[in-house]
């Protein structure tokens, strides 16, 4: 009866490692196949709701609550204070990571209340040869400089990406058509795939999301608007990658969440094909 009851048990652990499958991982609790990939790109209005700008409330703890449930394996930040006098003496971003033990890289775009303000990634898996790229302006501009922070990440099934934030100029037009060309160049130097996530403050069907479109695919068309966040009527927040790159787009979603930011925070899932 022992050897049968050895036999038995043997091919219960047969069938179960077969379905449990070699290509998942195991992460922060949840499990994630290796072939997809769930990415976020989310405005976060320096970590302070709206409703409470003239008390300059900053509230993390909200903005990693609304990450933390969506689970995303990366996230691309705009808006993010590191060490200023308006948000505390801390990077937002690294707060961010901490509590949701993911490993992050801030990109600075400008001097800002004797810190920095700017861009920045969050990732479950590590990073490596990050670099924050000054994107152009005209000539004698006089605001802000704005960057594309990039890193490459290693995926579980053993392939290698590019992922970037990015924030564009608000208040000129010649600025946006001039950073978006240059991140496409960006895009089409890089030999890996390349997504990229961010606030292009312009509208689908604009000279600049026409000019995105040429290197990237968008994981939506006719996609549900992002700001303003009471009461949305546009889409200005996305997520690409380019079209070279070996992902189908298994779904888009703009998050309700009206609180936290300014921004409704833009969710894709991606399924990476061999």
């Amino acid at each position: 009866m022992k050897s049968i009851f050895l036999s038995i048990s043997a091919i219960a652990l047969i069938f179960l490692s077969s379905c449990s499958g070699g290509n998942r991982i195991q992460k922060n609790g949840n499990e994630n196949t290796s072939d997809a990939l769930k990415v976020m790109t989310y405005n976060v209005h320096h970590c302070n709701p709206p409703s409470k700008s003239a008390a300059g409330d900053i509230d993390i703890d909200t903005i990693v609550g609304v990450i933390r449930k969506q689970n995303p394996d990366l996230v691309a930040l705009q808006e993010i204070d590191d060490h200023t006098s308006r948000s505390g003496a801390f990077n937002e971003a690294e707060v961010m990571a901490k509590k949701l033990d993911m490993h992050y890289y801030f990109g600075k775009a400008i001097d800002y209340g004797g810190g920095g303000y700017g861009v920045a990634i969050l990732s479950k898996y590590p990073l490596s040869d990050t670099k924050t790229i000054a994107l152009p302006s005209t000539e004698g501009f006089k605001g802000e400089t704005r960057v594309l922070a990039l890193a490459t990440i290693a995926l579980p099934n053993g392939k290698a990406i590019r992922f970037g934030s990015t924030h564009l100029e608000v208040s000129s037009g010649a600025n946006r058509d001039l950073q978006i060309k240059e991140i496409n160049r960006i895009a089409a130097s890089k030999t890996v795939p390349f997504i990229i996530g961010g606030d292009f403050n312009s509208a689908e069907g604009s000279p600049v999301i026409q000019v995105l479109d040429q290197a990237f695919t968008r994981t939506c068309s006719q996609c549900a608007p992002t700001i303003p966040v009471d009461r949305p009527t546009k889409a200005i927040d996305f997520i690409a990658f380019t079209k070279d790159s070996p992902f189908k787009v298994v779904s888009h979603q703009v998050i309700p969440e009206r609180y936290a930011s300014d921004h409704l925070p833009v969710v894709a899932e991606l399924q990476y094909i061999p």
